[in-house]
């Protein structure tokens, strides 16, 4: 019973992955790959799948109060903020370091997920051996 709970759990959106500013990031993303800067904000929703659209309009409203968008109409806005393709050799350094050691901590991550596994993996063979199990000597001896 326990442990369906914990599943449940986990298979429940964190409260991370709903929060505000990360659909605001999703959004300006969407938004500075879109042609010429044109966002449809119907589409932008779908395409984010955002089930209320007021938190669209929250962050549309906040983006145009400090300069970012602007509206064209009702429900087509337009980024007026700097292009990605303007950033400085510094921050394109910046995120090619950054990328680089995403790729080394993966690569760590992988490692030590291959060594968890492997110690899984011996920890149920012992306890399911019994001679090893009761007498741990037989496991040298057997090899």
């Amino acid at each position: 019973m326990e442990f369906e709970a914990t599943e449940t759990v986990r298979s429940t959106p964190r409260r991370h992955e709903k929060s505000l500013g990360l659909l605001t990031m999703k959004f300006v993303s969407l938004l500075q790959e879109a042609k010429d800067g044109v966002l449809d904000l119907k589409v932008a929703a779908d395409s984010l799948a955002v089930k209320q659209k007021r938190r669209i309009y929250d962050i549309t409203n906040v983006l145009e109060g400090v300069g970012l968008i602007e509206k064209k109409n009702k429900n087509i806005i337009q980024w007026r903020g700097e292009n990605t393709g303007s950033q400085t050799q510094e921050v394109l350094e910046q995120v090619k370091v950054l990328k680089a050691q995403i790729s080394e901590l993966e690569a760590q991550e992988k490692e030590l997920d291959d060594q968890k596994a492997w110690l899984e993996d011996n920890i149920k063979h012992l306890n399911h051996d019994p001679i090893t199990s009761t007498y741990p000597c037989f496991a040298f001896s057997q090899a």
